[in-house]
């Protein structure tokens, strides 16, 4: 049985004030290409099929395109919700989209039946398991719970689509994730399923060992991706314990790119020329001072210019914390002024301490 694993669409996004609509319609219609190459027998969507729990109508007219174009094709095609859906919404629906084959996930109710499919080697059982956010125990307690609900029979071949961070996954800045790793999963509680198509990470991955997969986004969504090779996996389910995965590269309409050097340098002709001035990019000045209007400047050469940054002596100027028991014994105030010189590059004014001042007392008043 064949499987196409692909999550984080995001439908909806944008870099900053730029609409990526355009940029994913493209992308799905190359996803579709590769559905009508490889004709896989089910495919399965990982969560955060929008970027908003609200989506804008644009986003839900691609979702629907999209969903409507697999349907025409008579594949079985499983959605499940991410941090980033409404369950809700994302399921509107969803019983008579069943008749056709598509299968959307409703908010998780502490119950998951799975759906059989079958081939020349039996079955395999799909279970969608949308994404969880317990209050009262860990997210490892929470999604150990819900697997062992499932009542798994390991004898069979089994899939799960899930949207969580698992232990170990390499981590981009576009994830909208919980601080010191709250959020993670261990990998054992997966041990039951022959492989589990993840969402939540940008990054395509294995995350301890093969067959538990993050397909990663279909486009690069910020510019801790840049490195990124995003594609579409292909899971390949023979007999029990035989099965082989490997990626289908996909190229986007307008790519995402730093241009490092200096001001003088990047707006040669000679230098820009050789540029694609199409893709969205991220500019990194190496000029020691700021150059006047070089945002607006850089702009009528770069027209999707998305960020402008420095690296310089300034930029580059930052503390090491050497001692935090001797931090924590020094005065606020004192701490923040040298906190502000480091970002500025200049010392705080009279006024600025005076005011700085009377907020510390002010907070710490409360915090008593």
């Amino acid at each position: 049985m064949k499987l196409l694993h692909i999550s984080d669409l995001h439908l909806g996004k944008k870099l900053r004030e730029f609409s990526l609509i355009e940029d994913q319609k493209y992308i799905l219609i190359k996803i579709i290409n590769i559905i009508d190459e490889e004709k896989p027998d089910a495919i399965l969507i990982a969560g955060d099929v929008y970027d908003k729990g609200v989506p804008p109508l644009q986003a839900v007219s691609l979702l629907d395109d999209f969903l409507t174009k697999i349907w025409k094709r008579k594949i079985p095609c499983f959605v499940i919700s991410g941090n980033h859906d409404s369950a809700e919404r994302l399921s509107f629906g969803s019983k008579l989209m069943e008749e056709g084959k598509i299968y959307v996930s409703k908010s998780y109710d502490g119950n998951v039946t799975p759906i059989e499919l079958k081939d020349e080697f039996g079955p395999v059982n799909i279970y969608m398991l949308p994404f969880i956010s317990p209050v009262e125990k860990s997210f490892t307690e929470a999604v150990e719970q819900a697997v062992q609900k499932m009542n798994v029979d390991v004898s069979k071949r089994n899939v799960l689509i899930s949207h969580q961070l698992v232990t170990g996954a390499e981590r981009s800045d576009s994830e909208d994730l919980s601080f010191g790793g709250a959020e993670d999963v261990a990998i054992e509680v997966f041990d039951c399923f022959d492989y589990v198509a993840l969402g939540h990470i940008h990054k395509p991955q294995k995350c301890g060992r093969e067959f538990v997969r993050y397909s990663g986004t279909p486009l690069k969504y910020s510019f801790s991706e840049v490195d990124h090779k995003k594609s579409v996996t292909i899971v390949e389910l023979k007999e029990k314990n035989d099965i082989t995965v490997r990626t289908v590269p996909l190229e986007p309409k307008r790519d995402l790119r730093v241009i490092k050097g200096s001001f003088e340098e990047i707006t040669k002709k000679e230098f820009y020329e050789k540029q694609n001035r199409q893709d969205f990019v991220k500019i990194i000045l190496t000029n020691e001072d700021d150059v006047k209007d070089g945002f607006a400047r850089l702009s009528t050469i770069y027209e999707n210019l998305v960020f402008l940054d420095y690296d310089n002596k300034r930029t580059r100027s930052v503390s090491t914390i050497e001692d935090l028991d001797k931090i924590k014994a020094t005065d606020p105030l004192e701490i923040f002024k040298e906190f502000y010189e480091i970002q500025n590059g200049q010392p705080m004014t009279d006024e600025q301490v005076s005011f700085s001042s009377e907020l510390i007392k002010e907070v710490w008043r409360d915090e008593k």
